[in-house]
């Protein structure tokens, strides 16, 4: 899953597009490196993200979108958003879409309704509060990784009571929402754990906190933490990973297949 950021304020500047132009650049470039989902964000969720309004999102989610069916090569799109207004409209106009929601659906009570009505893929993510108050909400009883799974048993039993098929559902534990930087690496630990579940996992660590943080470098010098982390997410049993560098990770992944060929 490449990312593409239709944003100013995202925490890592090369995965942010604002012009039409660069989008379809963006998006023409990860095709062809391999990415088979385009996700489309129009809010950035870092920490001490600005609020962007619903027009607003829908705007640049909208300008992504379009940009993406120019492009005219099949891709699969999702949306990185937790508004059902978006997700409604973006279906409307556009057709079947994969959600992926940074809240599971907290965050707008109307979007398990929407998901199930379209009967949409959705990726729900483990988040406690909001990106400007999550990061102070890091003490999990038990541990991490019993909070995220704990978690999850209970909200995928919410999902099937809202109508959301088994078969349409990822989990995302959220690696950096809610999260110290010790404790996702206690939750990458974990990740098998969660697999039990039974669901596919998406695993977004690309370029995050607890890699260029954890090294004291920049998001732009953590490429290859980011692919240490990708290859062990894929000994986890990680279904999807969500990226800022795809061909990279393409690398990765297909050495993966090589060496559980062996």
């Amino acid at each position: 899953m490449a990312i593409v950021n239709v944003t100013p304020d995202s925490f890592y500047a090369e995965s942010r597009m604002e012009s039409v132009e660069g989008l379809c650049h963006r998006i023409d470039s990860v095709i062809a490196e391999g990415a088979t989902i385009i996700d489309i964000g129009g809010y950035s969720s870092r920490p001490g993200a600005q609020e962007v309004t619903l027009e607003e999102e829908w705007s640049r989610v909208r300008m992504g979108l379009e940009a993406v069916r120019n492009a005219e090569r099949g891709a699969v799109v999702s949306i990185d958003t937790f508004r059902a207004e978006v997700v409604r409209r973006a279906v409307e106009e556009f057709g079947a879409i994969i959600v992926n929601d940074i809240s599971a659906g907290e965050l707008d009570e109307g979007m398990l309704d929407v998901v199930a009505r379209y009967k949409l893929p959705y990726i729900a993510m483990h988040m406690r509060g909001t990106p400007s108050t999550m990061q102070q909400m890091t003490h999990y009883d038990g541990g991490v990784t019993a909070g995220v799974v704990e978690y999850f048993r209970g909200r995928v039993r919410d999902l099937h009571e809202a109508g959301i098929a088994p078969e349409n559902i990822i989990l995302d534990p959220g690696f950096g929402f809610a999260k110290s930087a010790v404790q996702n690496f206690e939750l990458l630990r974990g990740l098998p754990e969660l697999r039990a579940l039974g669901y596919p996992v998406l695993i977004g660590v690309s370029r995050k906190s607890m890699i260029y943080r954890s090294l004291d470098i920049t998001p732009e010098a953590s490429l290859p933490g980011s692919l240490a982390l990708a290859w062990e997410t894929l000994r986890s049993g990680a279904a999807i990973l969500r990226v800022h560098d795809v061909a990279e990770t393409v690398q990765v992944m297909r050495l993966w297949e090589i060496y559980n060929k062996i």
